[in-house]
């Protein structure tokens, strides 16, 4: 992979954050994909969510797979851990990280391909382990990199660059993470910035597996007429069922919508989720109701988009499992290891 430097111009009063870094900070190396990639959009959002969210780039941890989604991690927060992992097996990669140090910020990007395919178990059992961990799934319905073969999340009677319809019945990200226990479940489009950024503010400070199904449109293989995953199509049938809004907890909360509107959930930092409603009757606490409606849209041409369902009384992993909150490399070896006669008793329990 051939990346190239980002100059750094610093602007006169540029802003900055709380930690005082500026959006430039939170930069990668420039971006090799293809001219229009939704992914570079995507890109954009995760570095200014980061940025807004003032998180210190040596405190987050970026882990892929293989995939042009995969690639993006080069793209942003340069100075933040990162581990480009082999096809498929990303959560677990991410899933061994976050154990060993559950004190850092997680997020995994990953694609259909990638995701729904060779990497479709390893995905279900992060999110069932409630994993406490951002993962963008950035969905352009084929294989970039293989030159527009339909992926594993292609719509029945799409059609591909050369003519060729899709016949099989797609994975729908949404519906798999809700019927497997994700706690937080959310779709958006690469062109709506202002959606996303906020979506995925809101999945980096969940306490459990947050999954946001992305559409971004392959400017290359799937953007022509007769595209589910086009930009034209998603455009025309983009339909958002809940608005959400972060808000720190450092900020004043505000509530700027009329009451019965807007549905604030407190997470475990003590930031709040504003919840804007905007489908008359969807109740995104209520796994069934979200996913009878995620159904529902698939059904039909609507892209349900915003937070679709969120559960914030569900353990994660670290919690469930009592994991220390101190990265394993600090704790001295006399504290790791129990000894001879501990050991010893521990085996017993499995006998």
């Amino acid at each position: 992979m051939v990346s190239f430097t980002k100059p750094k111009i610093r602007r006169k009063n540029e802003p900055t954050n709380d930690i005082g870094l500026i959006r430039s900070d939170y930069d990668g190396a420039m971006s090799t994909l293809c001219a229009g990639c939704g992914h570079d959009s995507v890109t954009a959002a995760m570095g200014r969510a980061f940025f807004e969210l003032a998180i210190e780039p040596y405190r987050a941890v970026k882990v892929s797979g293989i995939g042009c989604s995969s690639k993006t991690t080069t793209y942003f927060m340069s100075q933040a851990h990162g581990n480009n992992t082999v096809h498929g097996r990303m959560p677990a990669v991410a899933t061994g990280a976050m154990a060993a140090n559950a004190d850092l910020t997680y997020i995994g990007v990953s694609g259909d391909g990638d995701s729904l395919s060779i990497g479709l178990g390893q995905l279900v059992h992060a999110m069932r382990r409630n994993v406490n961990m951002l993962y963008m799934l950035e969905n352009n319905g084929v294989y970039g990199l293989t030159k527009g073969q339909f992926s594993a999340a292609a719509d029945i009677g799409s059609t591909a660059k050369k003519g060729g319809a899709n016949e099989m019945a797609p994975i729908d990200p949404c519906a798999l993470a809700l019927s497997v226990g994700a706690t937080f479940v959310a779709r958006s489009f690469s062109g709506d910035k202002e959606q996303l950024v906020n979506l995925i503010k809101a999945g980096l400070k969940h306490k459990g597996f947050a999954i946001i199904d992305v559409t971004s449109p392959c400017v290359s293989f799937n953007d022509h007429k007769g595209s589910t995953k086009s930009y034209e199509h998603t455009f025309k049938y983009y339909h958002k069922a809940v608005h959400a809004d972060y808000v720190p907890p450092s900020a004043e909360i505000r509530a700027s919508y009329e009451d019965g509107e807007t549905m604030p959930i407190e997470l475990h930092d003590g930031g709040v989720i504003n919840l804007r409603k905007l489908d008359n009757g969807y109740d995104p606490t209520d796994r069934a109701s979200a996913f009878s409606k995620v159904l529902e849209s698939g059904q039909s041409d609507e892209i349900l988009t915003g937070l679709l369902y969120i559960d914030e009384t569900t353990k994660d992993m670290t919690t469930r499992k009592n994991l220390p909150k101190r990265a394993l490399n600090t704790i001295d070896y006399a504290e790791l290891n129990p000894g001879a006669n501990k050991m010893a008793g521990l085996m017993k329990e499995f006998g």
